[in-house]
């Protein structure tokens, strides 16, 4: 005959075989000290018995860059709104709305960015503007 799942097999004398009674999880024997009074044990010894600190380095966030599209009379408009659709992973009427920006003054805000992602970001609109034989500009200023 199959034993029922929750006995598990023999426990010590008198202790209550498979699942604990009314639910309640099985206490730790109490003569045993636990993991945590150990830690504090070997604490005290490294020490002295001082307590030390724990300190946070505190981090700041990263200097944020202004990445620019710059206006000139080559550049097609269908072009510039690609660009911002696929470099810079804006919304059609966001990237129709900076490339007028770009158009009427001359130069328009992409984003903001931290230095790395700003220098990759430029670095694509050069490398796109130069497959497609277009003289576009993008430059990054620091906020």
């Amino acid at each position: 005959m199959a034993r029922p799942f929750y006995r598990r097999g023999p426990g010590p004398a008198g202790a209550p075989r498979g699942r604990c009674p009314r639910g309640r999880r099985r206490r730790w024997r109490r003569d045993t000290p636990s993991a945590g009074a150990q830690h504090l044990a070997d604490i005290e010894r490294k020490t002295g018995g001082e307590l030390l600190e724990k300190t946070r380095d505190e981090l700041k966030e990263p200097a944020l860059y202004k990445v620019l599209l710059h206006n000139d009379h080559y550049t097609t408009m269908e072009f510039v709104v690609s660009v911002l659709e696929g470099v810079f992973a804006k919304t059609p009427a966001e990237a129709f709305r900076i490339m007028m920006k770009v158009h009427t003054e001359g130069r328009g805000l992409c984003g903001l960015y931290p230095h790395e992602i700003a220098e990759t970001k430029v670095a694509a609109v050069h490398d796109l503007a130069k497959q497609h034989g277009f003289p576009l500009r993008a430059s990054m200023e620091e906020e």
